[in-house]
């Protein structure tokens, strides 16, 4: 919009007519906007542009449907479809990843039965929880994340993290679980047939724990689904953010995600946008200040 360069250079001397001309401007709309500069509409969608780039710039890897309730915490309500054009039009778009891969393996023999057939509720905590393993890159080589959900309100209730994709990276998760949610005697535990959980190690540990484990059915895509929707996130926010040097360095990253923006911060829609942490502090308060 030229029409503030005009007055400003009016504001120097310069008269309107030779700014105009200079410009090739129309005399018309300049004057028509001297008149109404700022239009009730207009200033409403900046105070709204304004509310999602603050929530944007805060939390980069959040997409219009989470900045919608970020701006509406701020005090700017508006429908998703509009502040999914706000964003479009200003470029302000979360951070898009790849696919996880698939390594070629073919899935072994189940060593426990299918108790969940992708009925993926439970009624309250440590009913059902669901574990999965990713990898990815650094300069020092691959790092690898076993992690455990917790159906009822999408924590991330244990995970473990190592250089190596042996059967103690899921018995670590298992047992990070166990120890920050107590009492976890009955809950079924879901798995894919990977060789980590059906190692005898892991069987051992649901089985001191008693735990029932659960393996899904070979060749299903959606039978694990709410579990790598968990991973996708996690690959766009954290994983393709950029290139990592250490082990260290990423896993620091995985943690400071999972724990500070995920948790407490990420709203999810199945939760009455609520996150993680409050949904649970509403719901079952006792087992989140235990957690």
């Amino acid at each position: 919009m030229p029409s503030p360069l005009v007055s400003e250079l009016a504001g120097d001397g310069i008269p309107v007519a030779v700014s105009l001309r200079v410009l090739k401007l129309s005399r018309q709309p300049y004057y028509r906007w001297r008149k109404h500069r700022v239009t009730a509409s207009e200033l409403r969608a900046a105070y709204r542009a304004n509310a999602l780039f603050d929530a944007h710039r805060d939390d980069p890897e959040f997409g219009s449907r989470f900045l919608t309730v970020e701006a509406h915490a701020a005090g700017e309500v508006m429908c998703e479809r509009t502040a999914w054009r706000i964003c479009r039009d200003n470029q302000w778009w979360s951070v898009f990843g790849k696919k996880r891969g698939k390594n070629g393996k073919r899935p072994g023999p189940p060593v426990h039965e299918d108790l969940v057939k992708r009925d993926f509720a439970a009624d309250d905590v440590n009913e059902l929880w669901l574990t999965d393993i990713t990898e990815h890159s650094t300069e020092e080589g691959k790092l690898y994340l076993c992690a455990i959900k917790d159906v009822f309100s999408g924590r991330i209730v244990g995970y473990s993290m190592d250089s190596r994709m042996k059967a103690r990276l899921a018995v670590n998760a298992l047992v990070s679980a166990v120890t920050r949610r107590g009492e976890v005697a009955g809950c079924i535990v879901h798995s894919d047939r990977g060789s980590q959980f059906r190692a005898r190690s892991f069987v051992h540990a649901l089985n001191e724990h008693h735990l029932l484990g659960s393996m899904g059915q070979v060749g299903a895509a959606g039978d694990n689904a709410a579990m790598e929707s968990f991973f996708a996130l996690l690959q766009k926010n954290v994983l393709d953010r950029r290139r990592w040097r250490t082990r260290d360095e990423l896993r620091i990253a995985i943690i400071t995600w999972i724990e500070r923006t995920y948790h407490r911060r990420r709203r999810q829609a199945r939760l009455g946008r609520l996150t993680p942490i409050e949904y649970e502090t509403i719901m079952n308060p006792t087992v989140t200040l235990a957690a």
